[in-house]
């Protein structure tokens, strides 16, 4: 299936950020008397939207974060990124693949608008995500793993759900993308598979995704042209 829309999460796929904004998250919820190690971060706040953190602190603990908490940790996030964040190693050459072969992209992301540019602009992806292929949880009020973002990002793109695929790392987002009835592609380099229940595809390196997405419709656009041939 050659798909009409790629809808690309952000932290962890196209920036290199999970290490970075998962350290500093579980440093400061210690800090505040909520202990959190990085791994706790990654399992219970990968791919999510910051009201998943205050609701979630709450329900364990009783007691609410700080009003200024998602200020002062988007500062501190924001600092880190402007001194090493990096994009994620083969996704340019995606994006080039994608661009020349005319796939319409975007990316849809738990983070704020304020983190998505952020982050581009610190890794050189800023050019490659006009404002109207930038999408967030800050537009729709629910993150994942509720569907609305990727349906959001869809119907703004103008395709269907059931022609778009979503390019994930976190369990929260496949199942915000299987909810949408889209396909998902799960990325594993920080993710273990078994983690990814429900994606339609793994991978493990960015090579993989460009033949993924555009091989596969070259082998189909191939396929068609033999059988149109022969028939």
């Amino acid at each position: 299936m050659r798909y009409d829309l790629v809808i690309f999460d952000n932290d962890g796929v196209l920036v290199d950020s999970e290490s970075i904004s998962n350290t500093l998250l579980a440093a400061y919820l210690t800090e505040l008397g909520h202990p959190t190690s990085y791994e706790d971060s990654l399992r219970d706040y990968m791919g999510s939207a910051m009201h998943r953190v205050h609701d979630l602190v709450e329900e364990r603990s009783g007691r609410r974060l700080p009003d200024d908490f998602d200020d002062v940790f988007h500062a501190r996030v924001f600092a880190a990124f402007e001194r090493e964040l990096k994009p994620v190693g083969g996704v340019v050459e995606v994006l080039e693949r994608l661009r020349a072969d005319g796939v319409p992209y975007c990316v849809a992301s738990s983070g704020s608008h304020a983190r998505i540019r952020v982050g581009h602009r610190s890794t050189g992806l800023a050019g490659w995500f006009e404002s109207g292929r930038v999408f967030s949880a800050e537009d729709v009020g629910r993150g994942k793993p509720a569907p609305d973002l990727f349906l959001h990002a869809a119907e703004r793109m103008g395709v269907p759900a059931g022609r778009c695929v979503v390019v994930e790392d976190s369990p929260l987002g496949v199942r915000a993308a299987v909810a949408a009835g889209m396909d998902v592609l799960g990325f594993t380099a920080m993710t273990p598979a078994e983690r990814l229940v429900g994606a339609t595809r793994l991978f493990g390196d960015m090579g993989e995704l460009g033949e993924l997405l555009v091989g596969r419709a070259e082998d189909e656009g191939n396929s068609s042209s033999d059988s149109s041939t022969h028939g």
